[in-house]
């Protein structure tokens, strides 16, 4: 059975950083494409990131390019997302997501963190 386990989220001033961690058990990190995507109150969920399992390409929304970086540790199975920078649009629940292929919708997620960004 594919679990994730996410922390690290909380809440933070703006132009704070936060960095997500996502465990996954029940199968190696490496088989899938692994990202995050988030859904904030009242609007459809966004991709944030993702990182294939091929080569380690990254994908990134517009929103977040160059504040947020994705890594990912095959040897934990853990993947992470280091948020910089944050804004108040970044309020949201963040999930953890494997993904067939990056360009694809997620396949399984976790059950997400909040982040709240707010002075």
């Amino acid at each position: 059975q594919l679990q994730f386990v996410e922390s690290g989220g909380g809440l933070v001033q703006p132009g704070g950083s936060l960095r997500l961690s996502c465990a996954a058990s029940g199968f190696t990190l490496d088989y899938y494409a692994i990202g995050w995507f988030r859904q904030a109150p009242g609007k459809e969920h966004e991709g944030v990131s993702c990182i294939s399992s091929s080569d380690g390409s990254t994908y990134y929304a517009d929103s977040v390019k160059g504040r947020f970086t994705i890594s990912r540790d095959n040897a934990k199975n853990t993947v992470y997302l280091q948020m910089n920078s944050l804004k108040p649009e970044d309020t949201a629940v963040y999930y953890c997501a494997a993904y067939y292929r990056c360009s694809g919708p997620p396949a399984y997620w976790g059950q997400g963190t909040q982040v709240t960004v707010s002075s």
